[in-house]
């Protein structure tokens, strides 16, 4: 097995060499998005109770029912450009974007900034890392 494939690598240079740039541009970006504009759970907690952030589930409908954050609000990711202006009064008030595992999110909080919300951040790991740390989900 391990023969084949340093056959395949010494055969195909430039397929193999095309495979590592990828690879690697793709850890750089998932490295660099996982660190920028992300609140873990415990962070958003406390931007919740001293800063009175509002936090903004972009899951679908079923998803947001069977479990949230309470006080979110739902907006799913398909429909946030249509549905943004219910966020107008909230411009200067932290927005945290939770998506079901976290790596949604970041297209929600790129489209809130570029429309002027001041302060948007996405939960690290979305709610599947708040419910693992243990935190409280209203359903509805």
């Amino acid at each position: 097995m391990i023969d084949q494939l340093f056959e395949f690598v010494q055969n195909h240079p430039l397929l193999v060499g095309a495979f590592l740039l990828v690879l690697t541009a793709w850890v750089l970006y998932e490295a660099r998005n996982s660190a920028s504009n992300g609140v873990t759970s415990g962070e958003a907690t406390q931007l919740i109770n001293r800063e009175d952030a509002v936090v903004l589930d972009t899951r679908e409908a079923g998803d947001f029912k069977a479990g949230h954050i309470a006080g979110a609000r739902n907006i799913p990711q398909s429909r946030i450009d249509e549905r943004m202006g219910e966020l107008e009064k909230l411009k200067d008030k932290p927005i945290i974007v939770a998506c079901k595992t976290g790596q949604s999110a970041g297209v929600t909080v790129a489209k809130l900034s570029k429309a002027g919300y001041s302060r948007v951040l996405k939960l690290k790991g979305g709610m599947m890392q708040w419910q693992a740390d243990g935190l409280p989900v209203v359903k509805k």
